[in-house]
């Protein structure tokens, strides 16, 4: 009988070893990702130089909505889009006297105020590029676009006691070299088309589409404008205790439907290499196997090598936790993307798919990026999703 004991014992610590050695073997693999449920998406689009991740995102969103609604692939214009945005802005700027920002960044909201009030075009429509002759020249460099307009802007405001009514048209001019015109009318697949007509033939409705976000200086429950510079439109947005925001998210994606999401991409655990995560230090520095001398000493961005090349431990988030970076400026509003899959690496653990705008090329994984349950916890800003992909007891707590 005591032999049998000792053997048995003997059989479980030898298989907890096994286990234990084969969980470290995993992660010591790097990241290992298997999908587990993913939603139609167009192909990966590179934004280049440019600061209109707001705009890719959110078209990209609308065009997985065509393929969802019609079984269509699309590609919307971005540049469409950025040139009806980028002068509504000056405009608001010019009526705030120059006390608001004029910046290449943008809202989720935009693209839908935009397709509501102007409609959007295809992108043979409107290509968007309007300089140079080499292949390279068919990405988006903005950067003396921004500068002209932004210029030209700022001008507006030194000195100046009274505009003339033709300010607006001279700015549209600085878009429309860069960009091109926006057509007011358009042949797509033999049919003639209105920007707002086209929208109307692919089922699209901007009254369907919610913006979400969760934060505690505002009550639960309610709608509250969002206090990020970008959301100079004022969008009004839901706003839900995070769990309910992840219930959104998982629901969403379940029923066949993405999202764009607002998110601040400056941590640490936001990687080039196509993941996001929220390391714990403390019990990483362990697991990476360096002493407290040695960890001390890496810098940043060997920290952040040894915490975000394989699966380790993440902090638990809290709703205090996402309060505390909003309020205190470390959890900024960086960056648009678009959400619309689920994956676990080798370990088991969740990560939501995420398709960027940074182009295909020296991605470890194409464009895609996999982002742990608690970076989308922590870092996102706000979502804005189909209010049909809402869970039907969360729509009834908003009264949408």
């Amino acid at each position: 009988m005591r032999k049998s004991v000792i053997l048995a014992l003997l059989t479980l610590s030898v298989a907890a070893f096994a286990q234990n050695d084969s969980i470290e073997a995993k992660q010591d693999s790097g990241f290992v990702f298997t999908t587990i449920d993913s939603v139609a998406i167009t192909p990966v689009k590179n934004q280049f130089r440019s600061g209109t991740c707001w705009c890719f995102s959110t078209l990209g969103f609308l065009e997985s909505e065509v393929m969802r609604i019609k079984g269509k692939e699309m590609d919307f214009s971005e540049m469409f889009v950025v040139s009806h945005t980028m002068v509504d802005r000056a405009e608001y700027v010019v009526r705030m006297y120059q006390t608001a920002q004029f910046a290449a960044g943008g809202s989720a909201y935009d693209v839908i105020y935009c397709m509501k009030h102007y409609g959007l075009v295809p992108q043979e429509a409107m290509p968007g590029i309007k300089y140079g002759s080499t292949p390279a020249d068919t990405l988006p460099v903005h950067a003396e676009l921004d500068a002209v307009a932004g210029g030209y802007v700022k001008a507006l405001g030194r000195g100046l006691k009274k505009l003339t009514p033709v300010w607006k048209k001279g700015l549209q001019a600085v878009y429309d070299t860069y960009l091109g015109e926006c057509p007011e009318n358009f042949t797509y697949e033999g049919k003639q088309y209105t920007p707002q007509s086209f929208v109307k033939s692919l089922g699209l409705n901007a009254d369907d589409y919610v913006s979400i976000t969760s934060y505690t200086h505002h009550p639960f429950y309610e709608r509250f404008i969002l206090e990020v510079p970008d959301n100079w439109r004022m969008d009004n947005m839901y706003n839900v205790p995070m769990e309910e925001l992840m219930e959104i998210i998982d629901n969403a994606i379940a029923k066949g439907y993405t999202m764009a999401w607002g998110a601040d991409v400056s941590e640490m655990g936001f990687t080039r290499k196509g993941v996001g995560v929220v390391p714990d230090e403390d019990k990483g520095a362990e697991l990476t196997g360096s002493d407290m001398a040695h960890w001390l000493g890496l810098s940043a961005s060997e920290k952040r090598d040894e915490l975000t090349k394989r699966p380790l431990p993440e902090k638990t988030i809290t709703q205090e936790m996402r309060q505390q970076a909003y309020d205190n400026w470390e959890t900024t509003d960086d960056h648009g993307m678009q959400i619309f899959g689920t994956a676990k690496d080798q370990t088991g653990k969740l990560y939501y798919m995420i398709k960027n705008s940074w182009g295909t090329e020296r991605m470890d994984y194409k464009g895609i990026w996999y982002i742990s349950r608690a970076f989308m916890e922590y870092k996102t800003n706000d979502i804005l999703v189909h209010k049909d992909a809402i869970p039907r007891h969360i729509r009834k707590k908003l009264g949408i």
